[in-house]
């Protein structure tokens, strides 16, 4: 009798050590999990700073498709008027026919689809022309405006490596 209590034991051992194996097998171990995490979290910040670099990089296009759809717009102004808006009358009186002197009687607006309005960062665009005292000097000759819009930083740039958007460029 001792030796069948001794089979049914070992037997119930044999049973119960299987069934530990095979839930030991069920599941991850914590350093596994924690593994999982940090690759996920490693591929997330990757992901974050590619994504980053496409929106500054959409952004900085879009400022240049508008200083473009502006200038293109200043030219037909030019044939209407005979003369680009004042820095005062600014890219506004592509919108709608300036008030401020000289006002051009044969202004045939709008010359843009839509009311100009600020760059990618939030920024005014700077419409400057040719004969205001604040045209810079170091700028090819014949230029007869500029427009600019001072980028991320929001600052005008000295530098060659500035972010601003300009239109002879």
């Amino acid at each position: 009798m001792k030796i069948k209590i001794k089979k049914i034991r070992n037997q119930e051992k044999v049973k119960n050590e299987r069934k530990w194996k095979e839930k030991k097998s069920e599941g991850f171990t914590f350093v596994e999990t924690i593994a999982v995490l940090a690759i996920g979290a490693i591929l997330t910040a990757g992901s974050t700073v590619s994504a980053t670099k496409l929106i500054s990089s959409a952004k900085k296009t879009a400022a240049k498709n508008q200083i473009s759809e502006f200038s293109a717009a200043l030219q037909t102004y030019f044939l209407d008027c005979g003369c680009f808006p004042t820095t005062e009358q600014g890219i506004k009186s592509l919108w709608e026919k300036p008030s401020l002197y000289p006002v051009p009687e044969s202004w045939d607006g709008p010359y843009v689809v839509r009311e100009p309005g600020t760059d990618p960062w939030g920024n005014e665009y700077e419409y400057v022309h040719a004969e205001n005292a604040n045209f810079p000097s170091d700028l090819p000759q014949a230029l007869p405006y500029i427009i600019i819009s001072y980028g991320a930083d929001k600052k005008k740039d000295s530098d060659e490596k500035g972010d601003d958007i300009v239109s002879w460029k």
